[in-house]
């Protein structure tokens, strides 16, 4: 009866469980009081986040695949014994570290920094290998940057023991500092809205939703997508996580329809992408913004909606031109969704709203207003099973179970704060190294320099630097190492703060996407059963967009300078603009072939006018033509561009 006891409890899932309890609702007291203040909240959570994280590597498929179970059982243990004793010398030795040992620490404190740096290290080679091999590059150049035989790479090296302090017990930067605070205090906040719609599975229906007003034409079935990409991009900040959720639907929706496997996996992974752009989350990068710009998280997510606008509404655009293009404008049978799945997606939206009004309406903080929202849906959400659980016994409710759900949401914000944790620990490292090697002063000398010559070439610079460094890294760490890199140069030579840091935030998302690596791409192609590099040029053509927005923003500045109607005016020209450009790449005037060249260039050539002339009132005449000229394309293109043959759906 003992060991089926154990058995049945005492086990991986619920050490899981009570972990993730733990950590839900530490946060939740934190959100509600502030008490102790973020450093603090870090120096106690950070271990626990470390342990859930080892905990799930371990479920699924054990850390290490070529060693035997037994070790890695034995490995589990060790590691989560280092967070436990981590756990309790951050916890009961807070106060002396903080304050009073700063600059001596004691050879347990040492031990300790050593240990924790080492956990991270290992965690990350597993789960960020990118980060891990730079962090490992950036660890011998601090040691031995004297021997660098180039002058703008060399510094007078530095000690061993102050590489472990740098990141570790100093606490204000590394492993403890600044974008770990971030992750645990702001935005575990935001993942709570995440987590209740995971655990009572509004996202499914969220889905299902957006597939059911998408039309009843072949030719809109793409826009599922779409509409279902944005809407879950809202909450989950990660690309390849959006293709995944949506596009396990979409992508065979699409397939069931004709659409070829390429294109079908190209529109998930763009439409995806831009669920990176999206507000609240904003791939994450939106909180660290309002960190370093030292503003209310609100005034970022309005400035995301804008961009957000103009992305999406010019992706459906390509999307459909495509779509014309490839399938014919037959009818298909209506989408079917039970009330209760309807009212799951109308908390979704509600609990957006909801956050809109405390954090824009009520200038409630950005903790409070993730709390309050999060209680708001999961309120809702309960409420709405019971009744239809218990009172309508509908059969939509059947597979649903309370306790069930509480758990998956819990475990959802656990793992998704803790996963978010892990990975702003290790760029904690990497951004200290770059402080204490003063690579960062450097590079900022050179940016300045470059810069004098002509502000065009210091951005074309910034442009290729957040590329190479895009290529290799996810969007946050991206945005993070352009940002601290970049924005002060940018500022230096007057460019406005919001215009640099929004220029850094797209290269960042372009990067998700830029050759050769695209994790999105990967998914969605994987999903399709497509060709990688097909898929993931096709979604370039498609995320023209994002091009577009990172250098308008220098001439239509106010689109992220200032909220408010001069906002709205340049949201609404760098919207036509894009219309105008994505017709030119996939639009159709004429059977003509030279004349449709010749009108389709005049087209793209009027609306890069509509972008960078800078004077406003001829780039809104030209806008008003570039409007009609796309509104006449359409139509034409609807008349002229469908396939003749029928297609099969696929089988």
């Amino acid at each position: 009866m003992s060991n089926d006891w154990i058995k049945q409890y005492a086990n991986v899932k619920n050490l899981i469980f009570f972990l993730s309890i733990v950590m839900f609702f530490w946060l939740c007291y934190y959100f509600y009081t502030g008490f102790g203040g973020p450093m603090e909240l870090a120096a106690n959570l950070v271990p626990i986040a470390l342990m859930i994280q080892i905990l799930h590597m371990h479920k699924n498929g054990y850390i290490y695949k070529r060693l035997s179970p037994t070790v890695n059982r034995i490995l589990v243990v060790i590691y989560m014994a280092i967070c436990v004793y981590a756990f309790y010398h951050f916890h009961f030795q807070y106060e002396q570290i903080s304050i009073y040992r700063q600059g001596s620490y004691t050879r347990e404190d040492f031990i300790m920094g050593l240990l924790i740096f080492l956990l991270v290290m290992e965690l990350s080679r597993n789960a960020h290998s990118e980060l891990f091999w730079m962090n490992v590059v950036l660890v011998f150049y601090t040691l031995w940057g004297y021997l660098s035989p180039i002058d703008f790479f060399w510094h007078p090296g530095t000690s061993f023991y102050r590489v472990i302090t740098s990141s570790t017990v100093e606490l204000s930067t590394g492993i403890y500092g600044q974008y770990a605070q971030i992750a645990l205090a702001t935005i575990g906040a935001f993942l709570l809205l995440a987590a209740a719609a995971r655990g009572f599975d509004a996202q499914g229906a969220m889905v299902s939703f957006m597939r059911r007003i998408a039309g009843k034409s072949r030719q809109t079935i793409p826009q599922t997508a779409v509409l279902a990409s944005s809407a879950v991009g809202m909450i989950s900040g990660s690309g390849a996580a959006n293709a995944t959720v949506v596009g396990a639907f979409t992508i065979p929706l699409m397939k069931r329809y004709g659409v070829p496997g390429e294109f079908a996996g190209a529109v998930e992974t763009s439409a995806s992408m831009g669920g990176l752009i999206m507000p609240p989350v904003m791939a994450v990068a939106g909180f660290i913004m309002a960190e370093f710009l030292d503003v209310p998280y609100w005034s970022v997510a309005i400035r995301g909606f804008a961009l957000a606008f103009i992305y999406y509404s010019t992706l459906a655009l390509s999307i459909y031109l495509m779509s014309v293009s490839l399938l014919p404008a037959t009818p298909i049978e209506a989408a079917t969704m039970p009330i209760y799945d309807q009212l799951k997606t109308a908390v979704f939206f509600l609990g957006i709203l909801f956050l809109a009004i405390l954090m824009g309406g009520l200038n409630m903080g950005e903790q409070l207003s993730g709390l309050y929202t999060g209680a708001f849906m999961f309120l809702l959400l309960i409420l709405l099973y019971l009744y239809f659980k218990y009172l309508k016994k509908d059969p939509a409710a059947k597979k649903d179970e309370l306790f069930s759900n509480i758990r998956i949401m819990i475990e959802t914000h656990a793992e998704m704060t803790s996963f978010l944790t892990l990975l702003l620990c290790t760029l904690g490292i990497m951004i200290g190294l770059f402080t204490v090697t003063g690579f960062i002063n450097r590079m900022g000398g050179m940016l300045l320099r470059v810069g004098e010559w002509h502000i065009i070439a210091l951005i074309l610079m910034a442009y290729i630097f957040g590329w190479l460094v895009g290529a290799g890294l996810p969007p946050t760490a991206t945005y993070i190492v352009l940002a601290v890199i970049t924005v002060e140069p940018m500022r230096k030579l007057g460019i406005d703060p919001w215009v640099a840091h929004f220029f850094v935030f797209l290269l960042a998302v372009w990067g998700e996407l830029s050759p050769p690596t695209s994790l999105t791409a990967a998914v969605s192609a994987r999903i399709a059963e497509a060709s990688f590099m097909r898929t993931m040029f096709q979604a370039l053509k498609l995320c023209l967009p994002v091009t577009i927005m990172t250098f308008a923003i220098f001439t239509r500045f106010n689109l992220v300078v200032k909220p408010g109607w001069v906002m709205v005016l340049d949201m609404l020209l760098v919207s036509v603009a894009c219309w105008g450009v994505t017709y030119f790449i996939f639009g159709k005037f004429s059977n003509n072939q030279a004349s449709n060249i010749i009108m389709r260039a005049m087209l793209a050539l009027a609306s890069f006018v509509v972008l960078f002339h800078p004077n406003i009132n001829v780039s809104i005449t030209v806008a008003v033509i570039v409007l009609l000229a796309t509104f006449y394309g359409v139509i034409r293109h609807r008349k002229i561009a469908p396939p003749k043959e029928e297609l099969q759906p696929a089988t």
